[in-house]
């Protein structure tokens, strides 16, 4: 598992963040470690210097997330670690990078300004698919914001200015509030129409406006929170949506507007909901309110990823090469939006932990296909493709339970079908999910019905992979979740399926849980199922449960 981890470590002017990933072809990522350290460079210093109390802060921040990735055991080609505008102005940056060189082993790899922005491009599209759209990205950081313009994965044009939240912030703008804010708008305008950044944007144009930043994040959270809106209307607000990670002109300027109100309850109501934020949120607020102007913003889509998991991104392409897909993240993270929107945390694990099962099935017979083991004769050819699709319906298929647990596979079949959810997917792809989610359970499907007419070529994969589905949900309902030993084999008697011990999950006991002549009927269907599509015996054989210890338990099948 250790060559598919991977790390990233920003170091930025307010925060150093380090991600851990593991990754899977042709392009995705789960995050499995996400850390912040609050590191505010150079606050302490009079000039453009790292403080020594900086420079402490950052080494015992560094040291901490060493210890992270080794206890991980990412390799090291596999870690990153940039930092960002602070450094980059530094002028004790070579004695810092140094420094950390020697008491951590980082390399630190300074980024321009134009990397910077790179890369925070190169992370929002591992979050929206919009890989095929003109996009204009956003980062705003302590100390600079960057702007790209990229299609496809290929940055059309950007630039970098020295407009941060933290340096705008230290910046005397006067005494009064009023004055403050009007003397930074002027600041910020006069500081845009010099770089030339308004004449290349409407020269080249954008699809979508994209912010992925913190400040951005936070003030996208205050729109959906009603933090402009009194608390009795955010109730009522917040029971009629969900969160649609965008807000348009009219949200970003009844939030600043809000922010910029004088007086001790608004400051304590800032405060309070923007925690260590609130401090510099107000002057990012205003320099996005005045870069929607300027550029002729309407609206926003707001990414949950930006600077680390760009670094994630281009990794990825260089170590995977020709089989690294920009866009495939993005698509893997609609299907985890709509299973998180509709679902708990817990059903969403739940789902999670069958589509692990799903894939350890899947693997191991495209393992034994490709290499032809014993004249093994599948019907169909199974790539990444369908791996994913595969494991986006183990994600979504239950869904509906949102609306009830009768006839909650059907009601799932109909939400993935009709509300454009699962963006960066065909047509026939959604159906395909849709059709499995609807499948996993009852009666088996038939192929001659209407619903299958669409699919065309795909019916054979539908049928292997249904097969798997169905299978994988009736262990994981009988208790078995994850496994540190989950053995997949053949041999001139058909595949064999061997399920070892329980992966250490903290559950507690279930007597449901044990195997039962209920579990055995349903898993007999099952494997019956199976032969009938990949005319080939599977036998499972069980050892005990992870919630039973009892010999009776044990089994084969």
């Amino acid at each position: 598992m250790a060559n598919t981890l991977f790390a990233a470590i920003d170091m930025g002017t307010n925060a150093f963040k380090l991600l851990i990933v593991q990754a899977h072809l042709p392009g995705k990522f789960i995050p499995l470690l996400t850390v912040r350290e609050h590191v505010v460079l150079g606050r302490d210093s009079p000039s453009s210097t790292i403080s020594t109390h900086s420079q402490n802060l950052s080494i015992k921040s560094l040291q901490n997330f060493n210890k992270l990735i080794q206890t991980h055991n990412v390799p090291l080609l596999h870690t990153r670690c940039v930092a960002t505008s602070a450094v980059r102005e530094a002028q004790n940056k070579a004695e810092f990078i140094h420094s950390i060189s020697e008491t951590t082993g980082f390399k630190v790899d300074v980024l321009s300004g134009e990397e910077e922005a790179r890369f925070s491009y190169l992370g929002a599209l591992q979050f929206f698919p919009v890989f095929e759209n003109l996009v204009l990205n956003i980062d705003i950081g302590g100390g600079s914001t960057e702007f790209a313009i990229g299609l496809r994965g290929k940055v059309e044009f950007c630039l970098s200015l020295k407009l941060g939240h933290v340096t705008l912030t230290q910046q005397n703008f006067g005494d009064e509030e009023a004055e403050r804010a009007s003397n930074m708008r002027e600041y910020i305008r006069n500081v845009i129409k010099e770089s030339g950044l308004i004449d290349k944007v409407k020269n080249i144009g954008f699809e979508i406006a994209l912010g992925s930043s913190g400040t951005i994040r936070a003030i996208e959270k205050a729109v959906f929170k009603g933090y402009a809106l009194d608390f009795a209307d955010t109730e009522a607000l917040l029971s009629e949506c969900k969160r649609d990670w965008k807000f348009s002109i009219e949200e970003l300027k009844s939030v600043v507007e809000r922010l910029c109100k004088g007086g001790e309850g608004q400051n304590v109501r800032r405060d309070g909901f923007f925690k260590r934020r609130s401090e510099s949120i107000v002057a990012g607020g205003i320099l996005l309110d005045e870069i929607f102007d300027l550029l002729g913003i309407k609206e926003m889509l707001v990414s949950g990823y930006g600077l680390r998991e760009g670094l994630i991104a281009d990794s990825l392409a260089k170590v995977f090469d020709d089989g690294y897909d920009l866009n495939a993240n993005a698509r893997f993270r609609s299907i985890l939006r709509l299973a998180t929107r509709f679902n708990s945390k817990r059903i969403t694990t739940s789902a999670a932990e069958i589509a692990s099962i799903a894939r350890e099935i899947f693997e191991g017979l495209r393992k034994y296909k490709e290499l032809d083991n014993d004249g093994i004769n599948l019907t169909v050819d199974l790539d990444e493709k369908d791996l994913e699709n595969l494991e986006a319906a183990c994600l979504l298929h239950n869904i509906g339970l949102s609306t009830g647990k009768k006839g909650y596979h059907k009601k799932s079949y109909h939400i993935i079908m009709n509300g454009n959810h699962l963006r960066g997917y065909s047509a026939e792809e959604v159906k395909l999910i849709a059709l499995l989610t609807r499948h996993h359970r009852k009666k088996l499907p038939k192929l001659d019905d209407a619903s299958f007419n669409e699919l065309e070529e795909a019916k054979q994969k539908f049928k292997v992979l249904c097969a798997i589905i169905r299978l994988s949900v009736v262990l994981h309902r009988n208790g078995y979740i994850n496994y540190r030993e989950m053995d997949f084999s053949h041999s001139h008697e058909g595949f064999k399926l061997v399920i070892g011990e329980e992966r250490g999950l903290n559950h507690q006991p279930v007597v449901e849980q044990c195997v039962t002549d209920k579990f055995a009927v349903e898993l007999t269907h099952e494997l019956d199922y199976f032969k009938k599509v990949l005319k080939q015996e599977l036998s499972v054989e069980l050892k005990a449960p992870p919630f039973c210890s009892n010999e009776s338990s044990k089994g084969s099948y």
